[in-house]
């Protein structure tokens, strides 16, 4: 049985990718969880019994980040599962989907808004209404929050949203509650990238590499144990942000 001692962080999106591989480094360093996920469906009992076996309690809860009032209510459901507050927020979900400034909608941009912009910043008050203190909340971003491309409107605007409430919540919460970010670049494949392509995009990086699922967690882990730091971005892109892109990672060197 988990060590009642451990502290606990609710990852929203902790189930796969990126927020997967965030779990499993909390984990490690001796954090229980709270992985939060859109449905049931979506819960992954092979992965719980994995960390399990690093010592972390696992619970999981479900809620449609869309719904302003399930958001509100998740740190205090996550108290509730645990028995005891989380001290360390992350909020990795997010929803992602194709539209231009030629194809935008006021639809769009609201479901966008909802769950990569509102959602985190009503976590994080809700969070910060249950901490006594020492607290951390690390919001992920994107990389092409300072040199942004046309595609993708709705979510990179909402994520441009997010990075500059970091500052605005880390001077609002201080000095009980610390605010950061990491923004990752081109991370994990998807079907829509070939083999070739990835390997070229791959050079195109400052660093030639991309990131891993496991630098951005290391780079979460490091934010939620910086006493000092709040208010920061942490860019784990191999420098892409750096640069200026024309287009959307997946529709360059095709």
């Amino acid at each position: 049985m988990a060590d009642a001692l451990r502290p606990l962080a609710l990852v929203t999106g902790g189930w796969r990718r990126i927020g997967a591989a965030i779990a499993r480094t909390l984990a490690l360093a001796g954090y229980d969880l709270v992985l939060h996920a859109h449905s049931e469906s979506k819960f992954a009992p092979e992965f719980a019994v994995e960390l399990n076996g690093f010592g972390a309690a696992v619970h999981p809860l479900a809620a449609d980040l869309a719904d302003a009032q399930a958001v509100t209510r998740l740190p205090a459901e996550a108290m509730a599962l645990a028995g005891r507050a989380p001290t360390l927020l992350v909020n990795c979900a997010a929803l992602f989907r194709e539209d231009s400034a030629a194809t935008v909608t006021a639809a769009m941009l609201d479901e966008h808004l909802a769950v990569n912009l509102t959602a985190p910043v009503l976590l994080t008050r809700a969070l910060a209404e249950l901490a006594d203190g020492d607290a951390a909340v690390i919001h992920i971003l994107d990389q092409r929050v300072l040199n942004p491309v046309p595609d993708q409107l709705s979510y990179t605007l909402s994520k441009q949203a997010l990075h500059a409430a970091v500052r605005t919540l880390a001077r609002s919460l201080s000095p009980r509650v610390r605010v950061n970010a990491v923004a990752p670049g081109l991370t994990l494949p998807t079907p829509d990238y070939t083999e070739e392509q990835w390997l070229r995009l791959t050079a195109l990086m400052p660093l030639e590499r991309l990131a891993s699922p496991a630098d951005v967690a290391e780079a979460v882990l490091f934010l939620a144990q910086a006493r000092a730091i709040t208010g920061q971005t942490i860019f784990v892109d191999g420098g892409a942000h750096l640069e200026s892109f024309a287009r959307d990672f997946v529709y360059l060197e095709t």
